[in-house]
């Protein structure tokens, strides 16, 4: 059983609610929030203690993982000093706002001997491990060309918290908050990234940061892909194609966990239609995000073979964060990757 504190209890909520779906893994012991009243309305009958205050909780020898709910700024200081006080360490996307803070963590993990797993839920559902093992068989080929969608709506309300919108309180827009987990996907599915090109505006709310994108890139296996990002459509809508050399893979347009949408298996070669749906059928089930992602990070925390999230993989993102700012603010094609001398490897708030 890990014994668990959330911080934070806005995305919170969601992990809490993933955490109660396992309920032989996860014993959450302290929710802690600013605002008690906050915590208080997501219990639901739960039996956890609530707090204010942050150093209470890493004080607390019963806890054993620390999960970073919090505002964006807040992740590095916070990661590392749970990391110092022994715990595990879950933390929200993005995992730090600059590939230095990333490094302060990752010194930070070897000093404690402890775990990191950034929070990447969108790996996890049916459709997703059907992919996965579609390329395991080798049914898939190569992959060719990839088209992502983070096509959602943002309004005024959304922007009313004050530190919403800002470079401050977020550090970024669009890209870092909301296509962030699309870009995982993308990795995750066809490999690390070489180059990036990418064109970045403010056209939906009055807001500092981004709130539209247009982004290519080319993998590292020669791969191409593109990214559309916007948060002034009329719906909440994430749709991703990943085109390969031996069949095409569509998703529905579930927002928040495209794998728990049926995707489309379809053979280039018809006549090995029968082979993929038969791989299909035969793949293995998989939880939805939160919960797949937990189930993993549980695996990994008992040393059993796991395909949690790991540091390397918090940090290829904020890698790739770090590559499409800097090409959109200077029109340059950015390689990858990106080197401590780099101009903005301190981080990309202007």
């Amino acid at each position: 059983m890990i014994r668990v504190a959330i911080l934070g209890a806005g995305i919170g909520r969601e992990h809490l609610q993933a955490y109660r779906k396992l309920p032989k893994l996860f014993d959450v012991r302290w929710i802690v929030d600013q605002d008690e009243a906050r915590a208080e309305s997501i219990r639901s009958g739960a039996d956890f203690q609530v707090s204010g205050d942050i150093g209470t909780v890493l004080q607390d020898a019963q806890v054993d993982l620390i999960d970073i709910c919090l505002p964006p700024q807040l992740h590095t200081d916070v990661a590392v000093q749970a990391l110092g006080a022994g715990k595990h360490v879950i933390c929200e996307k993005p995992l730090a706002t600059s590939l230095k803070d990333v490094a302060r963590i990752a010194v930070a993990q070897a000093a404690a001997n402890r775990q990191v797993f950034p929070v990447f839920q969108y790996r996890w559902g049916p459709s997703l491990a059907q992919l996965r093992h579609l390329i395991a068989l080798g049914l898939t080929g190569q992959p060719q060309v990839a088209s992502l969608e983070t096509h959602w709506s943002r309004d005024a309300d959304y922007y009313a918290a004050p530190w919403r919108g800002t470079w401050a309180g977020e550090n970024g827009g669009a890209v870092l908050g909301h296509a962030i987990h699309n870009h995982d996907l993308l990795t995750h599915i066809m490999g690390p990234v070489a180059t990036v090109s990418a064109m970045a505006s403010t056209r939906i709310n009055d807001i500092e940061t981004e709130d539209c994108a247009a982004i290519s890139f080319t993998m590292e296996n020669g791969s191409l892909a593109t990214s559309s990002i916007t948060l002034g459509a009329a719906f909440d809508r994430t749709r991703l194609r990943f085109v390969f050399e031996h069949l095409t893979a569509t998703s529905g347009d579930a927002p928040y966990a495209p794998g728990s949408d049926p995707w489309r298996f379809e053979a280039r070669d018809p006549s090995q239609q029968n082979s993929i749906d038969a791989a299909v059928a035969a793949a293995p089930d998989e939880a939805v995000g939160f919960e797949g992602f937990l189930s993993e990070v549980a695996k990994a925390v008992a040393g059993q073979e796991n395909q949690a999230v790991r540091m390397a993989d918090g940090r290829a993102s904020i890698e790739l964060v770090t590559a499409i700012y800097h090409a959109a603010r200077t029109g340059q094609r950015v390689h990858l990757p990106i080197e401590d001398r780099h101009l903005l490897f301190d981080g990309w708030r202007p």
